[in-house]
């Protein structure tokens, strides 16, 4: 993130850059080595973490545009959450190629809706980059969706997970019941680690 770049001295920002270079990655975005088919996690920052959608109603407008735009490129949804200063999607896909037109699009747009509806005479920043990882295995496919209905907890928006209305877990406590996703959280519970640096 180019924040985090900033607080960096004179040193670790060349090193940064040349760690880049060296490994073809782009200076100063998220790299993404991996564009195969496969499970991936998508994460989307707001610009500096701000809380730009700290309404409810922008982030239910947010979450069927996200989920329309997986659909539009056939994506499989298999789990998502959306918070006030960024968003977790686990997908399954054919090629990121794709994930990254339409992440660009819905981007664009709701950066461009948003600042209308805010009057801000001056382009405001909404979005950075979406990083994403490829899931290598069922355990680190597992942890990852019980991380992400986790997330409004670890955040501290909700003291309870099935009160938080923005993520996929409400379908799934229909469908499987609250002793399903109860039994694959104690089985696959994140490592304490998971989300650090890229989540916090």
């Amino acid at each position: 993130m180019p924040y985090e770049y900033r607080k960096l001295t004179s040193r670790e920002r060349e090193e940064s850059v040349l760690y880049r270079h060296e490994h073809g990655y782009p200076l100063h975005a998220p790299p993404h080595p991996f564009r195969e088919a496969g499970y991936y996690l998508i994460t989307a920052a707001n610009f500096e973490h701000a809380p730009i959608m700290d309404s409810p109603e922008r982030r239910t407008e947010f979450e069927i545009l996200l989920l329309e735009s997986m659909k539009g490129i056939h994506a499989e949804v298999i789990a998502w959450v959306i918070l006030l200063n960024h968003y977790h999607i686990l997908i399954d896909v054919e090629s990121l190629d794709s994930v990254s037109a339409a992440l660009k699009y819905l981007h664009g747009k709701t950066s461009r809706q948003w600042n209308l509806q805010e009057n801000l005479t001056e382009k405001r920043r909404v979005r950075y980059k979406f990083s994403d990882r490829l899931m290598r295995n069922e355990t680190q496919l597992n942890q990852t969706f019980n991380y992400i209905h986790y997330n409004p907890i670890k955040h501290g928006y909700t003291d309870e997970i099935y009160e938080w209305p923005w993520s996929s877990l409400k379908l799934y406590e229909e469908s499987q019941g609250q002793d399903w996703f109860r039994k694959l959280w104690k089985s696959n519970p994140p490592p304490e680690e998971f989300g650090r640096g890229w989540d916090d």
